[in-house]
């Protein structure tokens, strides 16, 4: 099969290993900076041209979107969506994940255990966003950060006040969630592909930070899920509409909590905790499902 890999760096770990995933299983794998793709919008013949030549007879796309290019991402997505390309990831569900209030929304909607949150426009809602969360300690996250970016945890209710107010002050949007002291500062990251969990591991916050994230200086190691972890899990993801999904959750005292769904997870990680070759996962999985059309948006998102 012919591949699009769209990433902006293909030296990058997760970029590297798809590409090598695809030759060792016979594919022709190119790379595609999509900030780098121009697209023609015609009625008859949508077409995305790169760098001079025409995109054609493509198989399969594999989007790798950073957050800072989402919105043109998904542009690209959908062309490819409309010229009836297969895309592992679509524009809906990509879109749907990025926005963190909607996906908590599409989340809770479900009956999807997750830590309560809180959200308001007006800066007099301040202390009943504390409450509603059951007061602090608690976290104002940033929605438009990743990688633990724009994540405070607020040990009182003055200081929960005064980094919601510096929020506001700076016309960020932000959610407000309950601190589960219970995770330990330890989450677990399931690299869900179709229906299927096909590696976890636990990710555990270096001494005097919450943020278990790998880039802030977190720990990983293999973990055995438990049946409901799994199921939620996988709930998840479909709830996203993602047929590939880093799936966050806490444990809690009251069962697993997904904190995020990430539509684009990193693979270096996940492999290096748990020795399972994600990326040849993910090629087996297109190479089952990829056909032309196979898109549920079918570019109309």
């Amino acid at each position: 099969m012919k591949i699009a890999i769209l990433s902006r760096n293909s030296k990058l770990y997760s970029t590297r290993r798809l590409i090598q995933a695809c030759e060792e299983r016979g594919h022709e794998p190119h790379v595609i900076d999509i900030l780098k793709c121009y697209m023609d919008i015609t009625p008859s013949k949508p077409a995305i041209w790169y760098r001079g030549v025409q995109l054609e007879d493509f198989d399969a796309v594999i989007p790798r979107i950073g957050a800072s290019v989402t919105h043109y991402g998904l542009a690209v997505i959908r062309q490819f969506e409309m010229m009836g390309v297969y895309c592992l990831t679509e524009s809906v569900a990509l879109g749907r994940s990025r926005d963190k209030l909607r996906a908590l929304q599409l989340l809770s909607r479900k009956g999807i255990g997750m830590p309560r949150t809180s959200f308001a426009h007006n800066v007099h809602n301040t202390k009943e966003l504390i409450q509603l969360v059951g007061g602090a300690p608690l976290v104002v996250k940033l929605c438009e950060g990743t990688q633990g970016r724009g994540v405070v945890l607020a040990e009182t209710a003055k200081a929960a006040e005064s980094v919601i107010e510096a929020f506001r002050e700076l016309r960020a949007e932000f959610l407000v969630q309950e601190f589960i002291k219970e995770a330990g500062g330890s989450d677990i990251r399931c690299l869900v592909i179709g229906n299927k969990v096909i590696a976890a591991m636990q990710r555990t916050a270096p001494e005097g930070e919450f943020r278990s994230n790998l880039h802030r200086g977190g720990s990983a190691q293999l973990v055995k899920l438990r049946p409901n972890e799994r199921s939620t899990a996988i709930k998840a993801a479909q709830t996203m509409g993602l047929k590939i999904a880093g799936v966050d959750i806490l444990r809690s005292s009251r069962g697993p909590l997904t904190m995020e769904v990430n539509s684009s997870p990193g693979l270096e990680g996940i492999e290096g905790a748990t020795g399972r070759d994600v990326a040849s996962a993910i090629v087996q999985y297109i190479e089952e499902n990829a056909r032309p059309h196979n898109n549920r948006t079918k570019g109309k998102g």
